[in-house]
């Protein structure tokens, strides 16, 4: 599977630029795309399911054009919105049911055994009975994520999918996918959870207002900030200041104060220790320092 971006940009009536010059090639495997909130993710995502029609580009999804195929699109299609609501009167097993239908499954009896088994996989096979609408905000989430994957797509495109889920709900929502990765299929994963990107991605773009300013692996990424990731321990004044000029990833109170981490390209202290980067060290020390 392969999808191909090229020149895709989106104009709002409002003049905003959500997206500017998009080029992207998206093939087999877990595919991250992060970003902060307002970086025009959403507005990519939209128009990769065929809810928002850019204002120019190209889009391809296996030979399938955007703009000119847009029911073969749909049909090798999950998808998971940020904001995934339900219908009122609906028992969970039902939605997934009517979910399994709209995803082409005729067979009653093939789509109770699809139910059955992803209400068991997202953990809800005991909520089966209840109003989809009363289940708790992570309890829909999990049903969210099972509807996008129970027509068994080749493409799945989930935006925010570990909003509102506890540890334990965010690593089993890991581990569902990490099995389908292994597939002849592309997962697109639109987060700012930089945690969800450094456990599950092969590839990865960084968004930022509506460019690209990043795609490859995220040991790439992590690299550029090599060099640039202390560890200092720090109290009084020494902590203020230092919080006015670097970035700040972490903070852990101690005995003498606080033990910080932060990015920058020089730190000129005696307490300063250079550390190994991870993924969230390198993604803020792109969008402090790199991005301008």
């Amino acid at each position: 599977m392969k999808i191909e971006i090229r020149g895709l940009s989106k104009i709002y009536p409002n003049g905003k630029h959500a997206l500017s010059d998009i080029n992207l090639t998206i093939e087999n495997g877990m595919f991250g795309l992060l970003g902060p909130n307002g970086a025009g993710k959403s507005s990519l995502i939209r128009i990769l399911v065929t809810l928002l029609t850019p204002t120019t580009g190209q889009v391809s999804f296996n030979g399938f054009d955007l703009m000119k195929d847009r029911g073969e699109i749909r049909s090798i299609l999950g998808y998971l919105p940020q904001d995934f609501r339900f219908f009122s009167k609906l028992k969970t097993w039902e939605f997934l049911d009517y979910a399994a239908g709209l995803a082409g499954i005729r067979s009653k009896s093939i789509r109770r055994e699809k139910v059955d088994e992803w209400l068991e996989k997202v953990g809800l096979f005991d909520a089966r009975d209840r109003l989809a609408n009363n289940l708790s905000g992570g309890m829909k989430r999990r049903l969210g994520i099972a509807q996008a994957l129970i027509g068994s797509p080749k493409i799945i495109i989930v935006d925010e999918p570990t909003t509102g889920l506890d540890p334990e709900e965010r690593i089993r929502f890991r581990n569902i996918l990490s099995e389908l990765s292994q597939q002849d299929i592309i997962i697109l994963l639109s987060t700012h959870i930089v945690g969800d990107i450094s456990s599950m991605c092969r590839e990865l773009a960084l968004l930022n207002e509506g460019e690209i300013q990043f795609n490859g692996p995220p040991e790439v990424l992590v690299e550029k900030a090599r060099g640039h990731v202390w560890q200092v321990q720090t109290a009084g004044v020494e902590y203020d200041i230092l919080k006015e000029k670097y970035a700040v990833t972490s903070t852990i109170p101690s005995e003498d104060g606080w033990e910080i981490q932060l990015v920058g390209d020089r730190l000129d202290l005696p307490s300063a220790v250079e550390i190994e980067p991870n993924l969230e060290h390198a993604y803020v020390y792109f969008m402090e320092t790199v991005i301008v």
